[in-house]
């Protein structure tokens, strides 16, 4: 049996300037949403991108003094290596000036053109170049952009138009007569009471003022106005009007265009009336979510300059740890307050006490009371009720919420259910049980119950979440079965008998007044993995004295493991043996290293370095190397036969 499918869309960014975190929240809804339809049974198709064209591009590219091309391919690549950096799965990136697009866009103005829903004539009036919107005299507010609030130009040139005008009693029929078609309902109702009810006008569908854009090709001079250009992605991604439309035919109608509320106008007026006219099936939900503001009430965005760097976010926290934050903090759909205060306190409250203390005391407890093998649930007793209740209930709700998109509201019933197992133990009290040997079989039912619960919060963690559920399926040695939706609906999955593996706190507590120190102050020059020599002279250094020096704890070291760090191209993360104690150190040596060929070896450690976190990894100290003028490094150490734990003096 054929699975049933599910194609969800992000809006294609305009690449204008990297993104920021308000960017990424949309995104990173969309991938939560593209992995939960994944984890029920869905064939999915996500898909995002970018909007390249437009005189704003144009402008900003002449600005810098290179292409329109040259100036998005740049920011291009910084874009998708964000994504890979917050592990987004989309299935598809596509870029407006890609020929793909290109052709079919084309393809649909001639065809509107054709059947006399385009016609020519001159645009006079007001447009906004930043949001690339025409808007009338009395849709300025104070003479300013309605959208942004920046200046408007009075502009006069031919164009093409498209007749919105002559389909707005259809489009607002269809509004009406499916409730669904535009979330949240306020967003149908500005729609509806702000644009289609006081009158559409013919839409400007082409532009003669600038080049940069895909041209009419059957009138010179004309290019497609950015919006007709840019909304048509969600078809020609999927091979509508080209040679092969297989994925076209699988996948469409789109399930959900996520969309920023800003711009639900353009996907709920002129898309629906193009696809109308060109009779195909509109998409079955616009969905436009709320805006990240800033502390102070405003948009974040990099116009306003209150922008959140959401790679030195994943850097210092983890990427877990801001999907975690961004989607349980604000409710989706409203708009939501974003500040550092609220991240690290969300951090400390949900991830490190909640999550990584209860799985962190009930593997410690297992390997304690049962030699690290999971034991076999017994007889249940009267105080196991409300926690199989809840676990019970648990999935029926957060499908309900995940299904109308409310992701704060599924994660709220996911922690009251890991609330509960902490309270479950506080309530059975295993270390009381563990003291009377007639009561083995009662602690070995808690013991299989919280492991069993924390399985079930790691299954539907997933979606959120990219690597903390492999994390915690690893230690109870849950294999493919067990990771499952299915496995969820019913409490008793895990096998007794295995050996779990207990490992290092999933999100150790963070000190808040040194996190909002960090966070405030300036951006680094240069990261840990960024770093290295220059390839003139190094010049020295100023002097120092024997005190400054003698600060410095240097030791000898063994590297017990070592792995590579994900997402990264240079970092390696050691497993280092310094005496009688271990340390984990990430090091920007892989290229020069593999993490096979650093097994074994002794390394130089300074030990008293600040511990500070690497890719959400936190690292105890740095190993010391040095490098030749190809940047080639070679490990600094000692002569053999010191062991490791030695101090260097």
């Amino acid at each position: 049996m054929d699975k049933p499918t599910f194609y969800i869309t992000t809006p294609i960014y305009y690449p204008s300037s990297n993104l920021h975190i308000g960017n990424a929240y949309c995104t990173v809804a969309a991938d939560a949403m593209a992995r939960y339809k994944r984890l029920r049974g869905y064939d999915v198709y996500f898909l995002t991108g970018t909007d390249e064209h437009g005189q704003k591009i144009q402008r900003r590219a002449e600005e810098a003094g290179v292409t329109p091309q040259a100036f998005v391919d740049n920011i291009v690549d910084g874009i998708q290596k964000l994504w890979k950096l917050m592990d987004i799965s989309n299935d598809d990136f596509i870029r407006t000036s890609e020929p793909r697009h290109t052709r079919v866009v084309q393809k649909i103005f001639k065809q509107l053109y054709d059947q006399g829903d385009i016609y020519k004539g001159y645009y006079e009036g007001w447009y906004c170049t930043p949001c690339e919107s025409f808007f009338t005299e009395t849709q300025l507010k104070d003479g300013m952009c309605p959208d942004c609030g920046r200046p408007v130009e009075r502009t006069r040139e031919e164009a093409y138009f498209l007749r919105l005008s002559k389909y707005q009693d259809w489009l607002l029929d269809y509004i009406q007569t499916h409730p669904d078609f535009i979330q949240p309902v306020s967003r149908a109702n500005e729609m509806i009471n702000n644009f289609i009810k006081p009158g559409l006008e013919d839409l400007c569908v082409s532009r003669t003022s600038f080049s940069w854009g895909i041209p009419v090709d059957f009138d010179p001079g004309h290019v497609v106005y950015v919006w007709v250009d840019a909304l048509t992605n969600y078809i020609t991604a999927l091979g509508w009007g080209s040679e092969d439309d297989s994925l076209y035919q699988k996948y469409w109608p789109a399930d959900i265009h996520l969309v920023g509320k800003e711009i639900v106008r353009f996907h709920s007026i002129i898309w629906p009336i193009i696809l109308h006219i060109l009779g195909l099936p509109l998409p079955k939900q616009i969905f436009g979510h709320g805006w990240l503001l800033g502390v102070a009430g405003d948009k974040i965005s990099k116009s306003r300059s209150n922008c959140v760097d959401p790679v030195r976010l994943c850097d210092r926290y983890g990427v877990d740890a801001i999907r975690y934050y961004l989607l349980r903090e604000m409710p989706f759909g409203a708009d939501g307050v974003f500040s550092n205060e609220a991240l690290v306190n969300r951090i400390n409250a949900d991830l490190a006490n909640d999550l990584g203390n209860l799985v962190h005391r009930t593997m410690a407890m297992i390997a304690k009371y049962f030699d690290g093998v999971l034991p076999a649930a017994a007889a249940v007793e009267p105080v196991d009720d409300a926690l199989l209740s809840m676990a019970a209930q648990l999935p029926e709700k957060y499908a309900a919420d995940m299904d109308a998109m409310h992701f704060s509201n599924a994660l709220t019933s996911l922690w009251a259910f890991v609330s509960e197992c902490n309270r479950y133990i506080d309530l059975t009290a295993p270390w009381v049980l563990a003291k009377d040997p007639a009561k083995r079989d009662r602690l070995g039912t808690v013991m299989y119950h919280l492991a069993e619960a924390i399985r079930i919060c790691a299954v539907l963690l997933q979606p959120f979440m990219t690597t903390t559920p492999g994390k915690i399926f690893d230690q109870l040695q849950a294999g493919e079965a067990q990771r499952t939706w299915e496995s969820v609906l019913r409490f008793g999955a895990l096998e007794a008998g295995v050996k779990i593996i207990p490992s290092a706190a999933l999100f150790p507590r963070l000190d808040l007044a040194e996190e909002l120190a960090a966070m405030t102050g300036p951006v680094p020059e240069t990261s840990a993995e960024a770093q290295a020599p220059a390839d003139e002279a190094v010049p020295a250094k100023p002097e120092i004295t024997y005190d400054d020096f003698a600060k410095l704890d240097l030791r000898l070291a063994k590297v017990l493991e070592a792995e590579d760090v994900k997402k990264s191209d240079k970092l390696i993360k050691l497993t280092l043996k310094v005496g009688e104690e271990t340390r984990t150190v990430v090091s920007g040596i892989r290229g020069s290293y593999t993490a096979a060929e650093m097994v074994g070896k002794m390394v130089v450690l300074v030990y008293n370095l600040k511990p500070a976190k690497l890719r959400g990894i936190m690292s105890e100290g740095m190993i010391l190397c040095a490098a030749d003028a190809e940047h080639n490094l070679r490990l600094v150490t000692a002569e053999e036969g010191l062991p490791d734990g030695v101090q260097i003096s």
